[in-house]
């Protein structure tokens, strides 16, 4: 419970700093420079709106008319003419991207521009933004300085602004990138920007059914406004409607209820309605939903409307129709050379890599455009996108834990898992985009919580692993062999049923007297006597690599296993045996508890090591035949009179040991004979005596093995003579003497087969 705590607290955390970071202005812009680029792209380019056309002022109408590059310095009676050449072919809307504030060098190319814009009566001229700034500072108080930003409108030249239907500026930032354009500018005193003049000029026709509909919601409003299309002065129309519409937020639903209703609104108008009602009632700054690179919008050059023709006449080609449309004029390079030489350029999402960027007459013919067709982006509102972002961020965490394995596949399956929530969150975030133009955020998630996520669960996931392992190391390490426990850490994944083939010695002790001491003795007292005889055994054990698999009553199984046969174990297990013999010496020796003699088996060679039981019952124990026979030899020490015993599969090859070979027995229970030999001391450290006992007992031993059982008997009495207490001597010694009694009609075997255990 503590686990999933911690892990829905980091699911949490990277939920809560991606909406945190998207409700900053630093995530603003990553999703501005980076989210917006990618679902742009992801969608690819869109078809522009037939109604808006741009005719652009570039290198090749220059080089056509020869005329220099820069648009100021081109003759206003080509405008002029242009103009007239647009009227004829009934463009519904004339709008100059070009500053025209400063008079021309020939005053009558003014006059000539002048009329040719007041007879077309649907002329908009974009005006030059000026900006000052005031630096208010206390120097009393010592407070420090304000800068104030104040804005205002140039001037255009008066003979064409008088001419104009309508003049407004179109502000952009000169920054690093360009995603939104304004309809109303509040540092302006509210004043409608290009496009929205342009879009209110364009829905004229549909005024006389917009009045009609405002008559029905606010009749005081539908009076206030002039009857009169023709007679509407553009710029107080907007301001009075824009004042309306933020005053009464219901206004707008309503007429868009009433226009859908009404069954004498042809779609023209319908359409043109809606697009007011969204440039009035909405947002005074729109996010810029782009149609393509440069040129997406269909551009003219202005060189083939103002050329004459075969006949020497000025004519607008049938190829080009501009009726009902919106006509935008201003410079649009066609190469990134020559827009070089004017820089009236902006980054987009849509900059080509050989540098050609969206020009000032494309960005606004896109906010036309997204006015027109009510297509501007829509940025979530910042709650609902923090509250998105607090969901993906903490499902991305949490399907990371959903993989139960700590290994490599985990972690695959972790990365897939965050890649398909990733991948569903992305296509949706597309689909919204292309369908509905709905702005999921996009950068935050990839940038920051993804990888967040990744690095938070990968780390995590890994603190606890380690965590684990060093539980399972500290819990089972008491139990199992130290490299059974590593290799179940490093990888082998969680414990089950299934078991592991080591090779590994096994040795088993047993108690004597224990039986009657647990009848005679109090209950506490004995559990105090064994955990003090056990303290002896233990530490030899795992002072030498041992572990303890089993404890039952007063005998102990201990092992030393690894994966393949390994003589160094062999080594360490009998010395952990001879320092066991040494400790059970000085644990007897104490005045303050009872002796407690025993008696040790050790035998090598393959066992199981693995979680023996069923249902809810397991235990993790060695299993096979190494087991059962450590045992048996552990027993015949109550034969021979020994302490150790060991196995010839133990010692062969170990020349560090002195050894006294026993013979060969059949174990209880068995059916095949092993070697047996006494493991008395350390080589070095074993004395006269005992190294004179074992060359007597081999030389005995080896009478007996070729049958001579006087000989043997003669030899092994001589033992008796020089060490009286030896229990082998006085085991062999009997045996040869019973066996002379015996019928000598069968071969002589001389295996020694123990009925007993």
């Amino acid at each position: 419970m503590k686990r999933w705590f911690v892990r829905v607290l980091l699911a949490l955390f990277v939920g809560i700093l991606g909406a945190a970071t998207y409700l900053m202005p630093q995530g603003v812009g990553l999703e501005e420079q980076f989210g917006l680029h990618w679902l742009f792209h992801a969608r690819g380019n869109q078809p522009a709106p037939a109604e808006v056309v741009v005719v652009s002022l570039d290198q090749a109408a220059a080089s056509h008319l020869d005329l220099p590059l820069r648009p100021s310095l081109w003759p206003r009676t080509l405008h002029a003419r242009l103009v007239e050449q647009l009227s004829r072919a009934s463009a519904a809307v004339i709008a100059f991207d070009l500053a025209f504030d400063r008079p021309s060098q020939m005053a009558e190319q003014d006059v000539q521009f002048a009329a040719a814009i007041a007879h077309a009566r649907n002329v908009v001229l974009v005006e030059k933004l000026d900006f000052d700034e005031i630096v208010l500072a206390d120097e009393k108080a010592g407070q420090p300085a304000v800068t104030i930003l104040q804005e205002w409108a140039g001037e255009i030249v008066p003979v064409l602004a008088h001419a104009a239907r309508a003049q407004a500026s179109f502000p952009l930032p000169k920054s690093a990138w360009v995603n939104q354009s304004w309809t109303f500018r509040p540092s302006a005193g509210d004043m409608p920007t290009f496009p929205a003049v342009v879009l209110q000029l364009f829905a004229l026709p549909a005024y006389g059914s917009l009045l009609h509909l405002l008559a029905g919601v606010n009749p005081a409003l539908a009076r206030r406004l002039p009857p009169d299309a023709q007679a509407v002065e553009i710029e107080e129309l907007i301001l009075d409607l824009r004042s309306a519409f933020l005053h009464d937020p219901m206004l707008g639903p309503f007429i868009l209820d009433k226009a859908a209703r009404h069954p004498g609104l042809n779609a023209a108008h319908r359409r043109m309605i809606h697009a007011l009602v969204n440039l009035y009632a909405g947002s005074e700054i729109r996010y810029l939903n782009f149609y393509g690179p440069p040129r997406t919008i269909k551009t003219i050059p202005y060189h083939q409307l103002v050329e004459r023709d075969h006949d020497n006449q000025f004519a607008i080609s049938e190829a080009f129709d501009f009726s009902g449309k919106i006509v935008l004029v201003g410079f649009s390079a066609a190469t990134a050379a020559e827009q070089d030489k004017i820089r009236d350029d902006y980054h987009t999402v849509f900059s080509r890599a050989d540098g050609l960027t969206l020009s000032g007459v494309e960005i606004a013919a896109t906010a036309v455009a997204n006015l027109l067709e009510d297509k501007a982006l829509l940025p979530l509102p910042p709650l609902s996108g923090a509250l998105i972002l607090c969901l993906y961020g903490s499902v991305v965490c949490l399907l990371g834990f959903l993989v139960p394995v700590e290994n490599a596949r985990a972690v695959l399956a972790m990365v897939m898992l965050g890649g398909i929530w990733t991948a569903i969150y992305v296509c949706s975030a597309i689909a919204l985009f292309s369908a509905k133009h709905v702005w999921l955020p996009l950068a935050i998630p990839m940038l920051i919580q993804l990888p967040m996520g990744m690095i938070g669960v990968s780390a995590l996931r890994y603190f606890e692993a380690n965590r684990e392992r060093k539980r399972i190391e500290a819990l089972f390490g008491r139990y199992r062999p130290w490299q059974v426990v590593q290799d179940v850490v490093n990888g082998a994944g969680p414990i089950h049923a299934e078991s592991q083939l080591v090779y590994g010695v096994c040795l088993a002790t047993d108690a004597e007297k224990y039986t009657t001491l647990a009848e005679t003795m109090d209950p506490r007292q004995l559990a105090l006597l064994m955990h003090d005889y056990y303290a002896s055994l233990f530490e030899p054990v795992e002072r030498l690599g041992g572990k303890v698999s089993d404890v039952i009553g007063d005998a102990m199984l201990a092992i030393w296993a690894a994966a393949v046969p390994d003589q160094a174990l062999r080594k360490q297990a009998c010395l952990a045996c001879l320092d066991i013999v040494a400790a059970i010496d000085h644990f007897n020796q104490s005045a303050h508890h009872p002796p407690l003699p025993t008696r040790l088996g050790l035998h090598f060679g393959e066992m199981v090591l693995g979680n023996v039981g069923a249902r809810q019952h397991y235990e993790y124990r060695a299993v096979g035949d190494i087991v059962n026979t450590a045992n048996r030899i552990q027993g015949v020490n109550k034969f021979l009179g020994t302490r150790l015993l060991v196995s010839e599969e133990v010692v062969v090859g170990l020349n560090d040991f002195l050894l006294r070979p026993l013979g060969r027995f059949v174990l209880p229970g068995k059916s095949q004979a092993i070697n047996l030999l006494e493991l008395v001391a350390c080589r070095e450290a074993s004395h006269e005596a005992q190294q004179r006992l074992c060359e007597m007992f081999r030389q005995a031993l080896l009478a007996y093995a070729s049958g001579d059982l006087n000989a043997a008997c003669r030899q092994f009495q001589m033992i008796r003579n020089d060490f009286p207490e030896d229990g082998p001597t006085q085991f062999y010694l009997k045996h040869c003497q019973a066996s002379l009694q015996l019928p000598s009609s069968q071969p002589w075997q001389p295996v020694i087969r123990m009925q007993l255990k």
